[in-house]
């Protein structure tokens, strides 16, 4: 890739969780001071920016989803001049810092809703949020038939007998992006954090902020998603998908917001960029959010609900490629986050099916740990592969597994109550990352005494810490430190294109030039590396030329 191409192109960008990386006070919960802690950590590991999940004031419904000041940090994380201490330690270490913004909703403790209360039914106030009178004779029904992402109705009705619009926790209601303070007040909020050196934003539901205006029901229309308008695709079906009109997700309008903010970014130096969090029903709607006056990048999630299948993977990578570099954008792949199960759990099934926004994933049967962890390694070398730019979940590196087994008294997703107690949520991704020592909190909290970790960590991650981890060259940390080392070395890696390679049924073979070729054995049967001149890196031992199945190699030709 070119030396003068934008960061944003090829960046690695590593993913904390804020509250599960690294607590420095104590509190069980993490904060600024233990990322800025571990800044060493992640400088050595070799990624180029951090993304930080939402830092700001809140009451923490939905853990920082619910902002209830988007230029204050919440005290259980520390303060303005904390983040900007890090903002510019990170510098230092050579790695950008990209924080997320949540622009559907705020808090119902945010000052504008509070107001709104307070005015009442057809006042200003109430027009930057969604409110609507009921249907019915009293209007005691809810204004549509909106689901809520977490379950039960999108609805709640107040005691004057409005309702507002929360497509989250009903402590998150919706913002009516049709109103002008509403885009003033948000381009006014990357202003204040683009002047203190943050170098990009991370989207939060970047296709929900705009709704039809006649708020049309869903029902006989497309069924509501748990996070966006998705249509099923099974591995074997390679064929074009059809874009569904939605009423809330996905709609055009949502994209001259973007052009704005585009423009408050480039007002700034240093290549600002954004990345959308857009789920779309086909790969031309998630291209049209990274035209080239638009964002920058968007997170490609048909990889990570890709089943661990040659034909499916093939097809969301050349899907991706085709439609993203048909605007001019650099794809980006990702294989967990915050919201979704652990990849090494997923994979760790003996089927892994593809999985959609409208069918989310659900296990089926116990995991196999050994399984999970062989693909997920020989995953990791195919994602860094790539051309574009990927995303690694914190603990990732590490090979945490799903915390499959949390008891249900210390359960706090929203889902987990929403749901009746049917879905467990996505706790069991969050739990607390270990970094040292053989009994919780596993270097996470300082030593005693500290509070306990705000999710309990599992009693064998002792064997999983970046201490236990570290030297070990047989470790999933040792082999992220060593592929990233090399995919920034390399001149083949990063932007740009590949070249598939001739291969049997469940073999994927590319390569990339100069001198690069990645195959990835998901075949039942070890496979015949072809001719090269050196293994780079394997995700797993090669005897004889041979590749077993569920691992990948990287190799100079």
């Amino acid at each position: 890739m070119s030396s003068t191409a934008p960061w944003w192109r090829s960046a690695v960008i590593y993913q904390v969780y804020i509250r599960s990386f690294a607590d420095a006070n104590g509190d069980g919960v993490g904060d600024i001071a233990g990322i800025r802690s571990r800044l060493p950590y992640l400088k050595s590991l070799g990624v180029d920016a951090v993304w930080i999940n939402p830092w700001y004031k809140s009451p923490m419904a939905d853990h920082g989803y619910d902002v209830a000041d988007y230029r204050a940090i919440d005290p259980v994380f520390g303060t303005v001049a904390e983040a900007e201490q890090l903002i510019a330690e990170a510098h230092r270490h050579g790695i950008r810092v990209i924080p997320d913004i949540v622009p559907n909703h705020t808090s119902d403790q945010h000052a504008w809703f509070q107001a709104a209360l307070a005015a009442g039914p057809g006042s200003a106030e109430r027009e930057r949020y969604v409110f609507r009178p009921g249907r019915g004779p009293d209007g005691a029904e809810p204004p549509n038939d909106w689901v809520s992402c977490f379950g039960g109705p999108a609805w709640t009705r107040l005691p004057d007998g409005e309702w507002y619009l929360h497509l989250f926790a009903p402590q998150q209601p919706d913002l009516n992006w049709q109103h002008p303070d509403v885009r003033a007040e948000f381009e006014s909020i990357l202003r204040f954090w683009f002047s203190r050196g943050v170098d990009g934003f991370r989207i939060d539901v970047a296709h929900g902020l705009v709704k039809h205006p006649e708020l049309p029901d869903l029902s006989p229309g497309p069924e509501p998603a748990v996070l966006g308008p998705l249509v099923s695709r099974d591995s074997a079906d390679t064929g074009p998908r059809q874009h569904v009109d939605h009423p809330h997700w996905d709609r055009d309008e949502v994209h001259d917001i973007y052009r704005a903010w585009r423009r408050v970014a480039d007002e700034f130096p240093g290549n600002r960029s954004f990345v959308a969090e857009a789920w779309a029903d086909t790969p031309e709607r998630l291209a049209a959010y990274v035209r080239e006056d638009g964002l920058h990048t968007a997170f490609n999630f048909d990889f990570l609900m890709s089943s661990w299948n040659p034909k499916d993977l093939r097809a969301v990578i050349d899907d991706s490629l085709a439609m993203l570099g048909a605007v001019g954008a650099p794809a980006t792949w990702v294989l967990s986050n915050h919201d979704v199960m652990r990849h090494p759990s997923r994979y760790g099934r003996r089927t892994v099916k593809r999985w959609t926004a409208n069918e989310p994933y659900r296990p089926e049967g116990p995991a196999d740990p050994a399984l999970g962890t062989r693909r997920a390694r020989a995953a990791a070398l195919l994602m860094l592969a790539l051309p574009g730019g990927a995303y690694i979940y914190q603990g990732e590196e590490l090979g945490l597994p799903e915390v499959e087994d949390l008891p249900e008294d210390v359960l706090q997703d929203p889902v987990w109550e929403r749901s009746g107690h049917t879905d467990r949520g996505r706790d069991g991704c969050r739990v607390p990352i270990p970094w040292s020592g053989t009994t919780a909190p596993y270097g996470f909290s300082p030593e005693a005494p500290s509070a306990a970790p705000w999710l309990p960590q599992p009693a064998t991650w002792g064997r999983l810490s970046v201490q236990a981890q570290t030297g070990d060259e047989t470790s999933m940390l040792e082999l992220y430190r060593s592929a990233l080392r090399r995919r920034r070395a390399h001149p083949a890696l990063g932007d740009g294109t590949l070249t598939w390679l001739g291969a049997p049924e469940g073999v994927l073979a590319f390569r990339r030039d100069p001198g690069f070729v990645c195959v990835v054995n998901l075949s039942a049967e070890a496979y015949q590396l072809p001719t090269h001149t050196s293994l780079l890196l394997s995700s797993g031992p090669v005897e004889d030329g041979l590749l077993a199945p569920d691992h990948a190699a990287w190799l100079t030709v």
